[in-house]
């Protein structure tokens, strides 16, 4: 089994998406922004995935500059090839075709010695949605508090 070191994650990814379902993709890198990542580099920060002639690529996903690169040292914010299995890649375009649906990158680790990303099919919510999960989450919180009270007695 191998394991996961976790080099950067989305955060506001699941405040305001439903992420319908996950994918794990690799990622096509050079050696600098392989170095970085290694350092934890990464921003995901308005971070997206797109579909074009049958391949999957992610934008706006910033690995710094190796410190220790030299003059051919990688662009930050280039776009970055993903590789996934043919019948995964028609299942996106046929789901992201429907309105309402986005790729959103989750997370980035490696697994063993390879940068993988873990994508989402999304459907963005709306501002009262983000609403509903705060009080639902919230008032998750208060039950579970008032159970360790009640525990304690």
């Amino acid at each position: 089994m191998n394991k996961q070191q976790i080099v950067a994650t989305n955060r506001k990814a699941r405040h305001n998406f439903f992420i319908e379902d996950s994918y794990e993709a690799g990622m096509v890198l050079t050696g600098t922004e392989v170095k970085s990542l290694r350092a934890h580099k990464a921003n995901m920060v308005d971070s997206f995935a797109s579909l074009r002639d049958g391949e999957v690529w992610l934008h706006n996903f910033h690995i710094s500059p190796y410190s220790h690169g030299n003059i051919s040292n990688h662009e930050p914010k280039r776009k970055r090839k993903l590789l996934l299995h043919k019948s995964e890649i028609r299942k996106l375009i046929g789901k992201t075709k429907e309105k309402g649906y986005t790729l959103i990158p989750l997370k980035v680790y490696f697994s063993g010695n390879m940068a993988k990303v873990e994508l989402g099919l999304a459907r963005g919510k709306k501002l009262f949605d983000k609403r509903k999960t705060i009080a639902d989450r919230d008032a998750k919180r208060d039950i579970e508090r008032a159970f360790r009270e009640r525990q304690k007695k």
